[in-house]
C-alpha cells in the first residue's frame, strides 16, 4: 500500500513494481482473515473472505469437472454479487482466463464478445442462462456447495493471461484487451490515491458501475477484496438518484466510484450526500463547473482518475496529496510514465499525444489475436493512447480524443471544453460535440443537446447556447449549429459514442449537398 505519511513527490520517486515470480489475483483476493467481511451483498447479506473462497472452490471443482483447464477462455456473465466475484477467481485459479461479459448486452454484442474469444463456458444466472449463446451455461446456485476447503492456486506469472476485457467500443469495434495476473497488482496505487489512501479504517467501497467492466471490476471490486476493504454488492436495474440514496441508506458506505453520467444525474437533482471520505470518477472529463458542485454536494473533492481498458488507473488526482486543478485530470500515479509527444515523437510540453511507458503492471500484454493491432497500439517504448493531452506543470490536462478533435477554420477544438461549458447552462441535461464537415472551415463545431425536463426546445434557446458558449470560451469554438434530441448514443458505461454523432454530421452534410 502506498504510504499515507509521504509527500506525492516521495511516492512518484521511490515507487517501484515489486512483482512477484509466482502471482495469481484469486491468491492476492483471498488472503485475508476468513471471519473477516469481503463483500456486503444487499441481498445475500455479508460475505466473509471463507465464505466467498468456499464459493470459489465450489466453482473451481465445477469447471474442472467440464474440462476446464490452463488458458481456457470462460465467460462471466452476471451482475454485481458474490457469485460474480467467485467465478472470477475461481476462473484465475486454475491458470484459465475470465471473460467480463455485461448482462444487458443483446444478442449479436454478447455472441461477437463470445466467439471472438472463443469462450468454452458462461457462468451466469439462472435468467441468462435461458437464452441461447454460443457456450454451454453454468449457473453456480444450482451446484452442491463445498465448505471448509481451501483454494488450490494454479502456479502462475505475472504475465500468465488471466482476462480477457473488450473495450466499450467508443472509437470503433470492441476489441478484447488481454492482461496477465500483474493486473490487480497495477490497479492498486491509482485506486488508492483516487480515494485519498483507501483502506483507512471503516473504508467501505461502492461504485453503480458494472463489474463486467474494467472500472468496476478493478476500480472497485478486486482492489477492495485485495486491499481487506469491504465492497458493495447492489444490483441496480437502473442508475437513478433514489436507487443511488437508497444503496446509501443500507450500507455503511465511505467511498464511491461514480460515473461522470451518475454525477450528472445526481447534480440535476440537487443530491446531496454528507456521509463520504472519497469520491472518485473517470471516463471523462468532469469539468470545473462539476468538481465545484460536488464539493458542496459531497464536501469533498471529487478525485479524478485516467486510464484505459488497455492500461488503466495511470493517473489520478488526490485531495489528501496535492489541491486539484480544475480541467486536469491529475498528476501520473506512482509506477506510471506518462508522457506528451509531439508529431515526430519528441516529448512536449506543448499539445500532443498522451503515451505511456512500457512496463507498467496494468498495461495489456496484446489485442486478442490482433497482433497487426496489439502492434500498432506501441511505439518504441511507449503504448500509444490514442488520446490528446497537455502538461499544466505536473497536472496533466486532457484535450480530446485523437479522432475527436475538431479541425475549424485552422483551429484545433477539442469538444469535451464545449460540453462542459454547456453543461453549466441550466438547460442543458447532457450533449455531445462533434466537428461537421464543412467546406469553408474543413469542419464546424456541431453540438447534439438533450435537454432538462420541462425545457422547450426552440431556435431562441438555441441562439442562447450559441451565445452562452461565444461568451465563456471563444467565437471560434462555439457550435455553429445546434440540435435537440431525446436522448445520446451512450455505451454501457455511460460514455457518449461520439463516433456516430460524428456518422450522423456527416450524413447530414452529404444530404444536404
Amino acid at each position: 500500500m502506498l504510504d499515507k505519511g509521504r509527500t506525492y513527490e516521495g511516492l512518484y520517486r521511490e515507487f517501484r513494481w515489486h512483482l512477484r515470480a509466482r502471482l495469481n489475483m484469486a491468491e492476492q483476493c483471498l488472503r485475508h482473515p476468513p471471519d473477516q467481511v469481503a463483500i456486503l451483498d444487499l441481498e445475500q447479506g455479508p460475505i466473509s473472505y471463507g465464505v466467498l473462497e468456499g464459493m470459489s472452490v465450489t466453482l473451481a471443482t465445477a469447471l474442472q469437472e467440464r474440462g476446464i483447464k490452463n488458458g481456457d477462455r470462460v465467460g462471466v456473465l452476471r451482475s454485481q454479487d458474490a457469485w460474480t466475484a467467485a467465478a472470477h477467481l475461481a476462473i484465475w485459479s486454475l491458470g484459465a482466463i475470465s471473460v467480463p461479459l455485461f448482462t444487458l448486452f443483446q444478442g449479436q454484442a454478447l455472441d461477437a464478445r463470445t466467439s471472438d474469444a472463443g469462450v468454452s463456458l458462461i457462468i451466469t444466472d439462472a435468467n441468462n442462462a435461458l437464452r441461447t449463446m454460443t457456450a454451454p451455461a453454468l449457473v453456480p446456485e444450482g451446484l452442491a456447495q463445498l465448505a471448509n476447503q481451501n483454494l488450490y492456486y494454479e502456479t502462475t506469472t505475472p504475465d500468465t493471461p488471466a482476462c480477457l476485457i473488450y473495450t466499450s467500443g467508443t472509437t470503433g469495434a470492441p476489441k478484447g484487451a488481454l492482461h496477465g495476473h500483474r493486473l490487480l497488482t497495477g490497479h492498486l496505487p491509482g485506486v488508492e490515491m483516487s480515494h485519498d489512501f483507501l483502506g483507512q479504517k471503516d473504508d467501505c467501497l461502492w461504485t453503480p458501475a458494472d463489474w463486467a467492466w474494467i472500472g468496476g471490476l478493478f476500480d472497485v471490486l478486486m482492489p477492495a477484496l485485495a486491499l481487506g476493504v469491504p465492497v458493495v454488492a447492489a444490483r441496480l436495474p437502473k442508475f437513478t438518484p433514489e436507487a443511488c440514496l437508497d444503496v446509501m441508506s443500507r450500507a455503511p458506505i465511505r467511498n464511491v466510484f461514480f460515473p461522470p453520467t451518475a454525477l450528472r444525474m445526481l447534480k440535476a437533482a440537487d443530491i446531496r450526500i454528507d456521509s463520504l471520505r472519497s469520491v472518485a470518477s473517470g471516463g471523462e472529463p468532469l469539468g470545473a463547473e462539476m468538481l465545484a458542485w460536488g464539493k458542496l454536494a459531497f464536501g469533498l473533492d471529487i478525485n479524478e482518475f485516467y486510464g484505459q481498458t488497455e492500461c488503466n488507473m495511470v493517473a489520478s488526482s488526490a485531495a489528501s496529496l496535492f489541491a486539484p486543478r480544475p480541467g486536469c485530470i491529475g498528476k501520473a500515479v506512482p509506477g506510471f510514465e506518462i508522457a506528451v509527444l509531439d508529431r515526430v515523437g519528441r516529448k512536449t510540453l506543448g499539445e500532443g499525444d498522451v503515451v505511456i511507458r512500457k512496463g507498467a503492471a496494468s498495461m495489456m500484454l496484446g489485442y486478442w489475436n490482433r497482433p497487426e493491432e496489439s502492434a500498432e497500439k506501441f511505439k518504441d517504448e511507449w503504448m500509444l493512447t490514442g488520446d490528446r493531452g497537455i502538461w499544466d506543470a505536473d497536472y496533466l490536462r486532457f484535450i480530446a480524443r485523437e479522432d475527436d478533435v475538431i479541425t475549424s477554420s485552422g483551429y484545433r477544438i477539442g469538444p469535451a471544453e464545449i460540453e462542459d461549458c454547456l453543461l453549466t447552462h441550466d438547460s442543458v441535461a447532457t450533449v455531445g460535440v462533434v466537428g461537421k464537415p464543412d467546406a469553408l472551415r474543413t469542419e464546424i463545431v456541431k453540438a447534439y443537446v438533450v435537454l432538462k425536463e420541462g425545457i422547450t426546445e426552440s431556435a431562441v434557446l438555441a441562439n442562447k447556447l450559441q451565445v452562452f458558449v461565444k461568451q465563456r470560451l471563444a467565437s471560434y469554438s462555439y457550435p455553429r449549429e445546434i440540435e435537440f434530441l431525446s436522448e445520446l448514443p451512450m455505451t454501457v458505461t455511460g460514455k457518449v459514442i461520439r463516433k456516430e454523432l460524428k456518422a450522423r454530421a456527416c450524413a447530414e452534410q452529404e444530404a444536404a449537398q
